[in-house]
Protein backbone atom coordinates (compact mmCIF):
# COMPACT_ATOMS: atom_id res chain seq x y z
CA UNK A 1 0.00 0.00 0.00
CA UNK A 2 1.41 3.65 -0.67
CA UNK A 3 2.22 6.13 1.63
CA UNK A 4 -0.96 8.96 2.07
CA UNK A 5 -0.40 12.48 3.57
CA UNK A 6 -1.09 12.72 7.24
CA UNK A 7 -2.42 15.68 9.05
CA UNK A 8 1.19 17.66 8.56
CA UNK A 9 0.95 16.96 5.14
CA UNK A 10 -2.49 18.69 4.97
CA UNK A 11 -1.96 21.19 7.39
CA UNK A 12 0.95 22.54 4.64
CA UNK A 13 -1.60 22.66 2.13
CA UNK A 14 -3.83 24.32 4.15
CA UNK A 15 -1.55 27.01 4.59
CA UNK A 16 -0.43 26.96 0.90
CA UNK A 17 -4.20 27.39 -0.24
CA UNK A 18 -3.61 30.54 2.12
CA UNK A 19 -1.11 31.86 1.17
CA UNK A 20 -2.07 31.43 -2.57
CA UNK A 21 -5.40 33.45 -1.69
CA UNK A 22 -3.43 36.52 -0.93
CA UNK A 23 -0.54 35.89 -3.24
CA UNK A 24 -2.37 38.23 -6.08
CA UNK A 25 -1.93 41.68 -4.91
CA UNK A 26 -1.06 42.47 -8.40
CA UNK A 27 -4.46 41.53 -9.48
CA UNK A 28 -6.79 44.52 -8.16
CA UNK A 29 -4.35 47.04 -10.23
CA UNK A 30 -7.72 47.56 -12.42
CA UNK A 31 -9.37 48.50 -9.86
CA UNK A 32 -7.37 51.57 -8.95
CA UNK A 33 -5.18 52.29 -12.26
CA UNK A 34 -7.62 54.88 -13.48
CA UNK A 35 -6.76 57.30 -9.91
CA UNK A 36 -3.20 56.11 -10.34
CA UNK A 37 -3.10 57.71 -13.40
CA UNK A 38 -4.91 61.02 -12.53
CA UNK A 39 -3.05 61.26 -9.36
CA UNK A 40 0.45 60.93 -10.80
CA UNK A 41 -0.21 62.66 -14.16
CA UNK A 42 0.74 59.65 -16.24
CA UNK A 43 0.11 58.39 -19.93
CA UNK A 44 -1.92 55.19 -20.75
CA UNK A 45 1.88 54.29 -22.04
CA UNK A 46 3.17 54.42 -18.89
CA UNK A 47 0.20 53.05 -16.80
CA UNK A 48 0.92 49.47 -19.01
CA UNK A 49 4.52 50.04 -18.04
CA UNK A 50 3.89 49.94 -14.54
CA UNK A 51 1.10 46.77 -15.25
CA UNK A 52 4.33 45.09 -17.12
CA UNK A 53 6.65 46.15 -13.96
CA UNK A 54 4.91 43.89 -11.85
CA UNK A 55 5.46 41.16 -13.79
CA UNK A 56 9.13 42.32 -14.53
CA UNK A 57 9.88 40.90 -11.47
CA UNK A 58 9.47 37.55 -12.57
CA UNK A 59 12.28 37.79 -14.50
CA UNK A 60 14.75 37.31 -11.53
CA UNK A 61 11.95 34.91 -9.85
CA UNK A 62 14.72 32.06 -10.12
CA UNK A 63 16.59 33.42 -7.37
CA UNK A 64 13.82 31.96 -5.22
CA UNK A 65 14.07 28.49 -6.88
CA UNK A 66 17.66 28.46 -5.86
CA UNK A 67 16.78 29.89 -2.52
CA UNK A 68 14.54 26.90 -1.81
CA UNK A 69 17.42 24.47 -2.63
CA UNK A 70 19.38 25.53 0.89
CA UNK A 71 16.50 27.86 3.00
CA UNK A 72 14.03 26.95 4.89
CA UNK A 73 10.56 27.23 2.75
CA UNK A 74 9.17 29.70 5.55
CA UNK A 75 12.33 31.37 5.25
CA UNK A 76 11.53 32.15 1.68
CA UNK A 77 8.19 32.73 1.94
CA UNK A 78 8.70 35.83 4.30
CA UNK A 79 11.34 36.55 2.21
CA UNK A 80 8.79 37.40 -0.46
CA UNK A 81 5.87 38.76 2.09
CA UNK A 82 9.23 41.50 2.85
CA UNK A 83 9.28 42.19 -0.77
CA UNK A 84 6.20 43.27 -0.93
CA UNK A 85 5.74 44.88 2.13
CA UNK A 86 8.33 46.94 1.17
CA UNK A 87 7.11 48.03 -2.19
CA UNK A 88 3.84 47.93 -1.88
CA UNK A 89 4.24 50.03 1.56
CA UNK A 90 6.62 52.92 0.71
CA UNK A 91 4.08 53.19 -2.55
CA UNK A 92 1.50 53.81 0.20
CA UNK A 93 3.21 55.26 2.10
CA UNK A 94 4.86 58.43 -0.12
CA UNK A 95 1.95 58.16 -3.14
CA UNK A 96 0.55 61.78 -2.45
CA UNK A 97 4.23 63.03 -2.81
CA UNK A 98 5.97 64.64 -5.29
CA UNK A 99 9.17 62.84 -4.34
CA UNK A 100 8.18 59.79 -5.60
CA UNK A 101 8.80 59.77 -9.30
CA UNK A 102 7.08 57.41 -12.01
CA UNK A 103 10.54 55.97 -11.75
CA UNK A 104 10.18 54.75 -8.12
CA UNK A 105 7.31 53.43 -8.08
CA UNK A 106 7.88 51.28 -11.60
CA UNK A 107 11.26 49.71 -9.10
CA UNK A 108 9.23 49.36 -5.83
CA UNK A 109 6.17 47.47 -8.04
CA UNK A 110 8.98 45.08 -9.43
CA UNK A 111 10.36 44.41 -5.99
CA UNK A 112 6.50 43.55 -5.23
CA UNK A 113 6.48 41.61 -8.26
CA UNK A 114 9.26 39.25 -7.60
CA UNK A 115 8.06 38.59 -3.99
CA UNK A 116 4.92 36.97 -5.70
CA UNK A 117 7.62 34.42 -7.06
CA UNK A 118 9.18 33.42 -3.74
CA UNK A 119 5.93 32.46 -2.36
CA UNK A 120 5.06 30.52 -5.35
CA UNK A 121 7.82 28.77 -5.11
CA UNK A 122 6.97 27.75 -1.58
CA UNK A 123 3.45 26.61 -2.16
CA UNK A 124 4.63 24.76 -5.80
CA UNK A 125 7.02 23.07 -3.72
CA UNK A 126 5.45 22.16 -0.52
CA UNK A 127 2.62 20.54 -2.82
CA UNK A 128 5.01 18.16 -4.86
CA UNK A 129 7.06 16.98 -1.88
CA UNK A 130 4.69 16.57 0.29
CA UNK A 131 1.97 14.76 -1.69
CA UNK A 132 3.97 12.27 -4.01
CA UNK A 133 1.42 10.44 -5.90
CA UNK A 134 -1.53 13.35 -5.73
CA UNK A 135 0.60 16.19 -6.14
CA UNK A 136 -0.89 16.85 -8.75
CA UNK A 137 -4.34 17.78 -7.42
CA UNK A 138 -2.03 19.46 -4.57
CA UNK A 139 -0.36 21.44 -6.83
CA UNK A 140 -4.29 22.88 -8.70
CA UNK A 141 -6.25 22.87 -5.24
CA UNK A 142 -3.21 25.11 -3.98
CA UNK A 143 -3.05 27.79 -7.18
CA UNK A 144 -6.83 27.65 -7.68
CA UNK A 145 -7.04 29.80 -4.60
CA UNK A 146 -4.68 32.41 -6.30
CA UNK A 147 -7.49 33.60 -8.57
CA UNK A 148 -9.60 34.41 -5.74
CA UNK A 149 -6.90 37.29 -4.81
CA UNK A 150 -8.21 39.93 -6.61
CA UNK A 151 -11.81 39.00 -5.50
CA UNK A 152 -10.37 39.00 -1.74
CA UNK A 153 -8.92 42.59 -2.00
CA UNK A 154 -12.07 43.79 -3.79
CA UNK A 155 -14.00 42.66 -0.65
CA UNK A 156 -11.83 43.87 2.08
CA UNK A 157 -11.34 47.20 0.53
CA UNK A 158 -15.38 46.99 -0.14
CA UNK A 159 -16.05 46.10 3.70
CA UNK A 160 -13.18 47.90 5.62
CA UNK A 161 -14.78 51.44 7.04
CA UNK A 162 -12.40 54.08 6.14
CA UNK A 163 -10.41 52.49 3.34
CA UNK A 164 -13.22 53.83 0.67
CA UNK A 165 -11.57 57.41 0.42
CA UNK A 166 -8.99 56.63 -1.74
CA UNK A 167 -9.04 53.76 -3.80
CA UNK A 168 -5.62 53.65 -4.81
CA UNK A 169 -3.87 54.01 -0.79
CA UNK A 170 -5.89 51.54 0.11
CA UNK A 171 -5.09 48.72 -2.41
CA UNK A 172 -1.50 49.56 -1.91
CA UNK A 173 -2.27 49.29 1.85
CA UNK A 174 -4.17 45.95 1.86
CA UNK A 175 -1.23 44.85 -0.66
CA UNK A 176 1.91 45.14 1.53
CA UNK A 177 0.13 44.28 4.74
CA UNK A 178 -2.20 41.01 3.97
CA UNK A 179 0.61 38.90 2.73
CA UNK A 180 2.96 39.34 5.57
CA UNK A 181 0.06 38.92 7.83
CA UNK A 182 -0.77 35.36 6.26
CA UNK A 183 2.90 34.45 6.22
CA UNK A 184 3.32 34.93 9.68
CA UNK A 185 0.35 32.87 10.70
CA UNK A 186 1.13 29.94 7.95
CA UNK A 187 4.67 29.73 8.63
CA UNK A 188 4.98 27.08 10.99
CA UNK A 189 3.10 24.53 8.95
CA UNK A 190 5.32 25.49 5.60
CA UNK A 191 7.65 22.54 5.96
CA UNK A 192 8.26 19.61 4.30
CA UNK A 193 7.29 16.33 5.96
CA UNK A 194 7.93 12.29 4.75
CA UNK A 195 5.39 10.11 3.60
CA UNK A 196 5.11 7.49 6.16
CA UNK A 197 0.80 6.98 7.19
CA UNK A 198 -1.09 4.25 5.03
CA UNK A 199 -4.67 5.42 6.17
CA UNK A 200 -6.26 6.64 3.23
CA UNK A 201 -7.15 10.29 2.61
CA UNK A 202 -9.51 10.25 -0.46
CA UNK A 203 -12.50 11.29 1.99
CA UNK A 204 -10.28 14.28 2.83
CA UNK A 205 -10.02 15.38 -0.93
CA UNK A 206 -13.74 14.97 -1.44
CA UNK A 207 -14.09 17.50 1.36
CA UNK A 208 -11.29 20.22 -0.10
CA UNK A 209 -13.33 19.73 -3.31
CA UNK A 210 -16.79 20.45 -1.78
CA UNK A 211 -15.34 23.45 0.39
CA UNK A 212 -13.75 24.77 -2.41
CA UNK A 213 -16.65 24.72 -4.81
CA UNK A 214 -18.73 26.32 -2.02
CA UNK A 215 -16.08 28.96 -1.71
CA UNK A 216 -15.87 29.78 -5.27
CA UNK A 217 -20.24 30.00 -5.27
CA UNK A 218 -19.70 32.34 -3.02
CA UNK A 219 -17.25 34.41 -4.81
CA UNK A 220 -19.38 33.93 -7.72
CA UNK A 221 -22.65 35.44 -6.21
CA UNK A 222 -20.43 38.55 -4.83
CA UNK A 223 -19.78 39.52 -7.82
CA UNK A 224 -22.77 38.78 -9.88
CA UNK A 225 -24.80 40.90 -7.10
CA UNK A 226 -22.53 43.07 -5.64
CA UNK A 227 -23.98 46.59 -4.37
CA UNK A 228 -22.72 49.92 -3.35
CA UNK A 229 -24.25 48.95 0.47
CA UNK A 230 -21.48 48.68 2.80
CA UNK A 231 -23.12 46.23 5.45
CA UNK A 232 -23.77 44.20 2.27
CA UNK A 233 -19.71 43.77 1.78
CA UNK A 234 -18.89 42.84 5.05
CA UNK A 235 -21.49 40.60 5.29
CA UNK A 236 -19.85 39.18 2.40
CA UNK A 237 -16.75 39.29 3.25
CA UNK A 238 -17.07 37.58 6.68
CA UNK A 239 -19.24 34.88 4.42
CA UNK A 240 -15.91 34.51 2.27
CA UNK A 241 -13.64 34.21 5.20
CA UNK A 242 -15.71 31.54 7.06
CA UNK A 243 -15.19 29.57 4.02
CA UNK A 244 -11.68 30.51 3.68
CA UNK A 245 -10.80 29.27 7.24
CA UNK A 246 -13.21 26.02 6.95
CA UNK A 247 -9.91 23.88 5.17
CA UNK A 248 -8.10 23.84 8.56
CA UNK A 249 -10.94 21.38 10.24
CA UNK A 250 -9.58 18.56 7.78
CA UNK A 251 -6.38 18.29 9.04
CA UNK A 252 -7.88 18.72 12.42
CA UNK A 253 -10.09 15.52 11.47
CA UNK A 254 -6.75 13.87 10.56
CA UNK A 255 -5.02 14.78 13.23
CA UNK A 256 -8.07 12.91 16.26
CA UNK A 257 -7.95 10.02 13.67
CA UNK A 258 -4.38 9.70 13.47
CA UNK A 259 -4.04 9.77 17.54
CA UNK A 260 -7.18 7.40 17.82
CA UNK A 261 -5.26 4.69 15.37
CA UNK A 262 -1.89 5.37 17.74
CA UNK A 263 -4.46 4.23 20.78
CA UNK A 264 -5.60 0.89 18.95
CA UNK A 265 -2.29 0.15 17.73
CA UNK A 266 -0.80 0.52 21.07
CA UNK A 267 -3.56 -1.99 22.27
CA UNK A 268 -2.81 -4.22 19.41
CA UNK A 269 0.82 -4.42 20.53
CA UNK A 270 0.10 -5.53 24.15
CA UNK A 271 -2.37 -8.03 22.86
CA UNK A 272 0.36 -9.88 20.90
CA UNK A 273 3.06 -9.40 23.25
CA UNK A 274 0.94 -11.28 25.35
CA UNK A 275 0.60 -14.35 22.90
CA UNK A 276 3.03 -17.10 22.92
CA UNK A 277 6.93 -17.29 20.95
CA UNK A 278 5.22 -19.73 18.05
CA UNK A 279 2.10 -17.16 17.29
CA UNK A 280 4.68 -14.07 17.36
CA UNK A 281 7.06 -16.35 15.14
CA UNK A 282 4.51 -17.22 12.69
CA UNK A 283 2.91 -13.07 12.82
CA UNK A 284 6.52 -12.37 12.07
CA UNK A 285 7.03 -14.63 8.95
CA UNK A 286 3.83 -13.58 7.92
CA UNK A 287 4.63 -9.72 7.85
CA UNK A 288 7.74 -10.75 6.31
CA UNK A 289 6.45 -12.41 3.40
CA UNK A 290 4.18 -9.79 2.54
CA UNK A 291 6.45 -6.83 2.94
CA UNK A 292 9.20 -8.86 0.78
CA UNK A 293 5.89 -9.08 -1.73
CA UNK A 294 5.09 -5.42 -1.75
CA UNK A 295 9.07 -4.38 -2.43
CA UNK A 296 8.95 -6.72 -5.61
CA UNK A 297 6.05 -5.02 -6.52
CA UNK A 298 7.53 -1.49 -6.02
CA UNK A 299 10.81 -2.56 -7.52
CA UNK A 300 9.18 -4.09 -10.64
CA UNK A 301 10.55 -2.17 -13.72
CA UNK A 302 7.13 -2.39 -15.63
CA UNK A 303 5.92 -0.19 -12.97
CA UNK A 304 8.96 2.81 -13.23
CA UNK A 305 8.37 5.51 -15.91
CA UNK A 306 11.75 6.73 -16.63
CA UNK A 307 11.56 10.39 -17.60
CA UNK A 308 14.55 12.63 -18.50
CA UNK A 309 15.48 14.98 -15.66
CA UNK A 310 16.27 18.69 -17.65
CA UNK A 311 17.92 21.69 -16.08
CA UNK A 312 20.26 24.58 -16.50
CA UNK A 313 21.21 25.62 -20.42
CA UNK A 314 20.09 22.46 -21.27
CA UNK A 315 16.57 23.64 -21.24
CA UNK A 316 17.06 26.41 -23.18
CA UNK A 317 18.48 23.89 -26.23
CA UNK A 318 15.23 22.16 -26.11
CA UNK A 319 12.60 22.46 -29.03
CA UNK A 320 9.98 21.23 -26.58
CA UNK A 321 10.93 24.51 -24.10
CA UNK A 322 10.70 26.94 -26.58
CA UNK A 323 7.40 25.54 -28.06
CA UNK A 324 6.10 25.87 -24.47
CA UNK A 325 7.40 28.82 -23.49
CA UNK A 326 5.50 30.73 -26.62
CA UNK A 327 2.43 28.86 -26.64
CA UNK A 328 2.15 29.75 -22.45
CA UNK A 329 2.93 33.13 -23.69
CA UNK A 330 0.69 33.53 -26.50
CA UNK A 331 -2.40 32.23 -24.67
CA UNK A 332 -1.89 32.46 -20.35
CA UNK A 333 0.35 35.69 -20.46
CA UNK A 334 -1.82 36.85 -22.67
CA UNK A 335 -4.98 36.38 -20.73
CA UNK A 336 -2.85 38.31 -17.95
CA UNK A 337 -2.61 41.37 -20.12
CA UNK A 338 -6.11 41.35 -20.66
CA UNK A 339 -7.08 41.64 -17.34
CA UNK A 340 -4.37 43.92 -16.16
CA UNK A 341 -6.29 46.04 -18.94
CA UNK A 342 -10.25 46.15 -17.76
CA UNK A 343 -10.11 48.64 -15.81
CA UNK A 344 -9.45 50.87 -18.72
CA UNK A 345 -11.52 48.65 -20.75
CA UNK A 346 -14.27 48.75 -18.35
CA UNK A 347 -13.35 52.73 -18.61
CA UNK A 348 -13.73 53.26 -22.28
CA UNK A 349 -17.10 51.57 -22.37
CA UNK A 350 -18.35 53.78 -19.64
CA UNK A 351 -18.61 51.18 -17.11
CA UNK A 352 -19.11 52.65 -14.24
CA UNK A 353 -18.42 49.37 -11.69
CA UNK A 354 -14.67 48.51 -12.98
CA UNK A 355 -14.30 46.36 -9.50
CA UNK A 356 -17.46 44.35 -10.27
CA UNK A 357 -15.98 43.54 -13.72
CA UNK A 358 -12.65 42.61 -12.10
CA UNK A 359 -14.40 40.47 -9.48
CA UNK A 360 -15.91 38.56 -11.83
CA UNK A 361 -12.60 37.73 -13.79
CA UNK A 362 -11.34 36.35 -10.64
CA UNK A 363 -14.20 34.42 -9.56
CA UNK A 364 -14.21 32.44 -12.98
CA UNK A 365 -10.56 32.30 -13.19
CA UNK A 366 -10.58 30.72 -9.61
CA UNK A 367 -12.70 28.27 -11.17
CA UNK A 368 -10.67 27.84 -14.19
CA UNK A 369 -8.03 26.83 -11.77
CA UNK A 370 -9.94 24.64 -9.86
CA UNK A 371 -11.22 22.10 -12.96
CA UNK A 372 -7.43 20.52 -13.48
CA UNK A 373 -7.47 19.51 -9.48
CA UNK A 374 -11.09 17.40 -10.86
CA UNK A 375 -10.38 15.83 -13.82
CA UNK A 376 -6.79 14.70 -12.06
CA UNK A 377 -8.22 13.52 -9.50
CA UNK A 378 -10.84 11.51 -10.97
CA UNK A 379 -8.63 10.22 -13.91
CA UNK A 380 -5.74 9.31 -11.93
CA UNK A 381 -8.45 6.94 -9.74
CA UNK A 382 -9.34 5.15 -12.75
CA UNK A 383 -5.35 4.69 -13.36
CA UNK A 384 -5.34 7.57 -16.54
CA UNK A 385 -3.98 11.14 -16.37
CA UNK A 386 -4.59 13.65 -18.84
CA UNK A 387 -1.65 15.22 -21.05
CA UNK A 388 -0.81 18.98 -19.43
CA UNK A 389 0.19 20.55 -22.82
CA UNK A 390 -2.84 18.73 -24.66
CA UNK A 391 -4.97 20.33 -21.55
CA UNK A 392 -3.46 23.66 -22.44
CA UNK A 393 -4.16 23.24 -26.03
CA UNK A 394 -7.99 22.28 -25.79
CA UNK A 395 -8.28 25.09 -23.34
CA UNK A 396 -6.67 28.08 -25.60
CA UNK A 397 -9.17 28.01 -28.54
CA UNK A 398 -12.47 28.75 -26.51
CA UNK A 399 -9.61 32.31 -25.42
CA UNK A 400 -8.73 33.01 -28.36
CA UNK A 401 -12.70 32.72 -29.78
CA UNK A 402 -13.68 35.24 -26.75
CA UNK A 403 -11.19 37.53 -27.92
CA UNK A 404 -13.39 37.92 -30.95
CA UNK A 405 -16.52 38.12 -29.54
CA UNK A 406 -15.47 41.08 -27.30
CA UNK A 407 -15.86 43.33 -30.87
CA UNK A 408 -19.03 43.25 -30.28
CA UNK A 409 -19.96 46.42 -28.71
CA UNK A 410 -22.72 44.81 -25.98
CA UNK A 411 -21.65 44.42 -21.89
CA UNK A 412 -22.84 41.38 -22.17
CA UNK A 413 -20.71 40.33 -24.52
CA UNK A 414 -17.71 41.78 -22.53
CA UNK A 415 -18.82 40.22 -19.20
CA UNK A 416 -19.10 36.70 -21.42
CA UNK A 417 -15.70 37.18 -22.54
CA UNK A 418 -14.34 38.26 -19.56
CA UNK A 419 -15.64 34.85 -17.94
CA UNK A 420 -14.29 32.76 -20.76
CA UNK A 421 -10.83 34.68 -20.67
CA UNK A 422 -10.70 34.39 -16.70
CA UNK A 423 -11.37 30.48 -16.91
CA UNK A 424 -8.96 29.70 -19.37
CA UNK A 425 -6.48 31.78 -18.26
CA UNK A 426 -6.99 29.99 -14.78
CA UNK A 427 -6.70 26.61 -16.08
CA UNK A 428 -3.75 27.20 -18.40
CA UNK A 429 -1.61 28.90 -15.19
CA UNK A 430 -2.40 25.95 -13.09
CA UNK A 431 -2.02 23.13 -15.39
CA UNK A 432 1.01 25.03 -16.44
CA UNK A 433 2.90 24.28 -12.98
CA UNK A 434 2.46 20.50 -13.71
CA UNK A 435 3.40 20.53 -17.40
CA UNK A 436 6.53 21.84 -16.12
CA UNK A 437 7.46 18.78 -14.53
CA UNK A 438 5.83 16.40 -16.85
CA UNK A 439 8.40 18.02 -19.67
CA UNK A 440 11.59 18.66 -18.07
CA UNK A 441 11.16 16.46 -14.65
CA UNK A 442 10.89 16.97 -10.83
CA UNK A 443 14.83 17.53 -9.75
CA UNK A 444 14.81 21.04 -11.15
CA UNK A 445 11.31 22.14 -10.53
CA UNK A 446 12.03 25.00 -8.81
CA UNK A 447 14.30 26.62 -11.03
CA UNK A 448 12.48 25.39 -14.40
CA UNK A 449 9.25 26.82 -13.84
CA UNK A 450 10.86 29.98 -12.62
CA UNK A 451 12.70 30.31 -16.17
CA UNK A 452 9.85 29.47 -18.05
CA UNK A 453 7.60 32.26 -16.56
CA UNK A 454 9.99 34.64 -17.65
CA UNK A 455 7.77 34.79 -20.47
CA UNK A 456 5.02 36.75 -18.37
CA UNK A 457 7.00 40.02 -18.59
CA UNK A 458 8.27 39.43 -22.01
CA UNK A 459 4.78 39.12 -23.06
CA UNK A 460 3.04 41.90 -20.81
CA UNK A 461 6.06 44.24 -22.11
CA UNK A 462 4.92 43.40 -25.53
CA UNK A 463 1.01 43.10 -25.93
CA UNK A 464 0.56 45.60 -23.06
CA UNK A 465 3.16 48.36 -25.04
CA UNK A 466 1.05 47.25 -27.87
CA UNK A 467 -2.29 47.29 -26.70
CA UNK A 468 -1.25 51.51 -24.64
CA UNK A 469 -0.16 52.69 -27.96
CA UNK A 470 -3.49 51.80 -30.11
CA UNK A 471 -5.32 53.15 -26.93
CA UNK A 472 -3.13 56.68 -26.93
CA UNK A 473 -3.59 56.82 -30.73
CA UNK A 474 -7.30 56.36 -30.42
CA UNK A 475 -7.16 59.32 -27.79
CA UNK A 476 -5.76 61.69 -30.34
CA UNK A 477 -3.77 63.77 -27.79
CA UNK A 478 -7.00 63.68 -25.06
CA UNK A 479 -5.94 61.96 -21.73
CA UNK A 480 -8.74 58.64 -22.16
CA UNK A 481 -10.19 57.09 -24.94
CA UNK A 482 -14.06 56.12 -24.84
CA UNK A 483 -15.63 54.13 -26.98
CA UNK A 484 -15.66 50.39 -27.77
CA UNK A 485 -13.33 50.84 -30.90
CA UNK A 486 -10.16 52.03 -28.55
CA UNK A 487 -9.48 48.20 -27.77
CA UNK A 488 -10.80 46.72 -31.60
CA UNK A 489 -7.50 46.57 -33.32
CA UNK A 490 -5.85 44.77 -30.16
CA UNK A 491 -8.53 42.80 -29.27
CA UNK A 492 -8.00 41.36 -33.38
CA UNK A 493 -4.58 40.75 -32.98
CA UNK A 494 -4.84 39.32 -29.49
CA UNK A 495 -7.28 36.89 -30.91
CA UNK A 496 -5.03 35.85 -33.55
CA UNK A 497 -2.15 35.63 -31.29
CA UNK A 498 -3.71 33.13 -29.21
CA UNK A 499 -4.84 31.24 -32.16
CA UNK A 500 -1.07 30.78 -32.98
CA UNK A 501 -0.62 29.74 -29.33
CA UNK A 502 -3.11 27.32 -29.75
CA UNK A 503 -1.03 25.64 -33.01
CA UNK A 504 2.20 25.52 -30.87
CA UNK A 505 0.56 24.28 -28.08
CA UNK A 506 -0.78 21.33 -30.30
CA UNK A 507 2.52 21.11 -31.55
CA UNK A 508 4.16 20.92 -28.64
CA UNK A 509 1.38 17.92 -27.64
CA UNK A 510 2.20 16.15 -30.57
CA UNK A 511 6.06 15.96 -29.55
CA UNK A 512 5.70 14.81 -26.62
CA UNK A 513 2.91 12.74 -26.08
CA UNK A 514 4.45 9.44 -25.86
CA UNK A 515 5.48 10.10 -22.03
CA UNK A 516 2.91 13.62 -21.50
CA UNK A 517 -0.22 12.34 -19.10
CA UNK A 518 1.74 9.52 -17.78
CA UNK A 519 1.19 8.56 -14.23
CA UNK A 520 4.08 8.91 -11.75
CA UNK A 521 5.09 4.63 -10.81
CA UNK A 522 3.97 5.90 -7.06
CA UNK A 523 0.74 6.78 -8.43
CA UNK A 524 0.37 4.28 -10.47
CA UNK A 525 1.20 1.71 -7.84
CA UNK A 526 -1.46 3.72 -6.31
CA UNK A 527 -3.87 3.26 -9.12
CA UNK A 528 -3.80 -0.94 -9.39
CA UNK A 529 0.26 -1.27 -10.81
CA UNK A 530 -0.98 -0.97 -14.30
CA UNK A 531 0.35 1.94 -16.54
CA UNK A 532 -1.93 3.29 -19.04
CA UNK A 533 -2.07 5.45 -22.42
CA UNK A 534 -3.00 9.03 -21.13
CA UNK A 535 -6.34 9.73 -22.12
CA UNK A 536 -6.13 12.30 -24.79
CA UNK A 537 -2.99 10.00 -26.62
CA UNK A 538 -5.03 7.44 -27.01
CA UNK A 539 -7.77 9.37 -28.45
CA UNK A 540 -5.31 10.78 -31.15
CA UNK A 541 -4.04 7.14 -31.74
CA UNK A 542 -7.75 6.22 -32.08
CA UNK A 543 -7.85 8.55 -35.07
CA UNK A 544 -4.67 8.21 -36.82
Amino acid sequence: MSSSPSSAHWLSLVGSIWLQTINGPNADFPVYSSQLKDLKHISQVQLNFLAFASDAGKLFGWFSGVAALYLPLWVVAFVGAAFGLVGYGVQYLFLDSAGLRYWHLFLLTSLAGNGICWINTVCYLLCIRNFGSSSRVAVSLATSYLGLSAKVYTSLADSIPGLANSKAKAYLLLNAVVPMLVTVVVAPSLRVVDLTSAASTDAAFLVMFAITLATGACAVVGSIGSTSNGLSSREHMVSLGVLLATPILIPLALRIRESLDKIRETKRENRIHDLGADDADAIDRVVAIDIADAGSKAGDPAAELPREEVGGLRLLRKLDFWLYFFSYMFSGTLGLVFLNNLGQIAESRRLAQTSTLVSLSSSFGFFGRLLPSFLDYYSAKSGYSISRTGSMASLMAPMAGAFFLLLHPSDLFLYLSTAVIGTCTGAITSVAVSATSELFGTKNFGVNHNVVVTNIPVGSLCFGYFAAYLYQRGARGSHRCIGAGCYQETFVVWGATCAVGTLLCAVLYARSRSFAGRLPAAAAAAAGGAVRTPCLARLANLVS
